[in-house]
């Protein structure tokens, strides 16, 4: 296939927007940055490289209200979901313009929402809003439009900063960097210098079946982060009161402190009253193994089940989708140990 046919063959591909709200789309106010409805289509239409030859064609769905990701909750996650799923057909790929603050959350949410995925669902969006001079937001998009385009990925995936990296990988790292995201247990699956190269043995492959789209449901979930002379007692009120879940952010391979012995009793009661309990670390890179030092064992003997590599934010999505199934615990528990969508190493 020579350049000018693969130039046109993208040319011909079809790209859904859909803008959420967040700081790429955002406009000066009095009172700061904020998400102004039909301002970045205003940007958009500035930026004469999305119309130029070798693009793909593009149309924006923008919600009613935008938010600033910090709002976004499961109800978006529904929406930008029904989104996808109602303009699947129509379209070769979607980008979602989302916030930074929260997007991990809703990559990892959407890749369990959206099962036999075989269009790519790239999330992006900028630090720098694309009314500013020094915006990333311009190639953050423009990329994220050409790997949509691409036919090569099958999955929700996040873009920003030159990398391609999985959705459920993804971590915020940093809160004012241009190279915003990264994913400490899982390679990026496109690196995008001169060209875009993509680490093709790492990405899914392509499903079998129809696009299947499962919808959040509200549920019960915390995460607490140990740190060194915690109080138990002072969560104990919240422990008890009917969790769906709690995610435990560990030390290292998921150590706890047992200096006044108080957590794993309570571990065991919130369990016993049809709580999921979920160990993972604090760490950024590495695995929760149970039971490695003494210190961890009682999480084990307590019930508490291994996060393994995943994230926090895929922990998190992941149960609200489990409890979403209507699963019972015995199988939510076994479920959090299997890798559904590429979320854990085992």
């Amino acid at each position: 296939m020579t350049v000018t046919e693969q130039a046109q063959k993208i040319e011909d591909k079809k790209i859904c927007l859909i803008y959420t709200g967040g700081t790429i789309g955002m406009s000066r106010t009095d009172s700061g940055y904020a998400p102004i409805a039909g301002h970045l289509q205003q940007e958009l239409d500035r930026i004469d490289d999305l119309h130029a030859e070798g693009m793909p064609q593009y149309e924006l769905v923008e919600f009613t209200p935008l938010l600033d990701s910090s709002n976004i909750t499961y109800v978006q996650w529904d929406m930008i979901a029904d989104s996808i799923a109602s303009r699947y057909d129509n379209y070769d790929g979607f980008v979602v313009l989302h916030g930074t603050d929260t997007m991990a959350y809703s990559t990892s949410a959407l890749s369990f929402m959206l099962e036999n995925l075989n269009k790519p669902v790239i999330f992006t969006g900028s630090q720098i809003p694309l009314c500013e001079l020094r915006s990333d937001g311009k190639d953050n998009l423009i990329t994220s439009i050409l790997i949509a385009a691409s036919g090569k990925v099958n999955e929700v995936v996040l873009y920003f900063g030159h990398k391609l990296l999985r959705g459920n990988r993804a971590m915020k790292a940093s809160a004012d960097g241009l190279i915003a995201f990264s994913s400490p247990n899982y390679p990026p699956l496109a690196d995008a210098g001169i060209d875009i190269t993509y680490n093709e043995p790492r990405l899914m492959p392509k499903p079998h079946g129809e696009l299947l789209v499962q919808s959040i449901k509200p549920a019960k979930v915390v995460v607490i982060k140990l740190f060194p002379g915690i109080q138990f007692e002072l969560f104990a009120p919240i422990m008890m009161r009917g969790l769906d879940a709690l995610v435990l952010e560990t030390f290292g391979t998921g150590n706890i402190p047992n200096y006044d012995e108080a957590l794993p009793p309570l571990i065991a009661h919130a369990i016993a009253n049809g709580t999921i309990v979920v160990v993972c670390t604090q760490c950024t890179q590495g695995t929760v193994r149970l039971g490695a030092y003494e210190t961890s064992s009682e999480l084990a003997k307590a019930g508490a089940v291994s996060g393994s590599n995943m994230t926090t934010e895929a922990t998190v999505a992941k149960l609200y989708y489990l409890f979403s199934l209507g699963l019972d615990h015995s199988e939510i528990n076994r479920l959090i140990e299997v890798d559904l969508r590429g979320e854990l190493n085992q």
